[in-house]
Parts: structure tokens; C-alpha cells; sequence
């Protein structure tokens, strides 16, 4: 015991020497902090390149073409990283993601 702990303190080279709580220490820390990571999940419809003149001549009833064609799914993302695709369902007056296809997890790396 170093000078600095009180008694009953335990340091974390103690800790690390008994295999059986570090492991279980881990686990709990895999599972449950990561679990409670907050993401940002987002949809989106399209995208589009406008010059800023363009942008400052946009008002109300404005219509904005975007790069992707009626039909297509849209990109669901995860902290700004297409995750999966999916289209817009209706459930209860609120608007809704049915996912149609999960990307691979080796193209979700890839993007980052």
C-alpha cells in the first residue's frame, strides 16, 4: 500500500492482478458503456451542390432538385456514416423508416 491510500483503497495495479475481476471488469464496460453511447441517427433524402448565389435566391415554395431519383431508398446514418437504406413509412402520423438493405460492416469501415 503506497503512502497516498487510505486504508481499504485498493490501486489499480491491485485490480489489474486479479484476472477474474479485471476480466468481469471489462465485460461490464464492453456492455454496458458502450451500450449507453449516445449516437446521431439521421435519414437522408438527397443531396445537392448549389453556389451560394443560388442559395441566397432561394424562398418560400423554392423547389431544390436533389441527386438521387424518386424511388430510390434513402441513406440511414450513424453518426454521419450510411449504416443502412431504407424508405418512408407512415406509422401513427409520424414518419418512419422501414430499413430495406444493412450495409456490410467492412463498407461501414471503410467510410469512416
Amino acid at each position: 500500500m503506497s503512502d497516498e491510500q487510505e486504508p481499504g483503497d485498493v490501486s489499480l495495479e491491485q485490480l489489474a492482478d486479479d484476472e477474474t475481476l479485471a476480466t468481469g471488469f471489462e465485460a461490464m464496460v464492453s456492455a454496458d458503456v458502450l451500450q449507453s453511447v449516445p449516437v446521431t441517427l439521421s435519414v437522408e433524402v438527397g443531396r445537392t451542390r448549389l453556389k451560394i448565389r443560388d442559395l441566397l435566391r432561394l424562398k418560400q415554395g423554392s423547389v431544390i432538385e436533389l441527386e438521387r431519383n424518386a424511388g430510390e431508398p434513402l441513406d440511414l446514418l450513424v453518426n454521419n456514416t450510411v449504416v443502412a437504406q431504407g424508405e418512408v413509412v407512415l406509422v401513427n402520423d409520424r414518419y418512419g423508416v422501414r430499413l430495406t438493405r444493412i450495409l456490410p460492416s467492412e463498407d461501414r469501415v471503410e467510410k469512416l
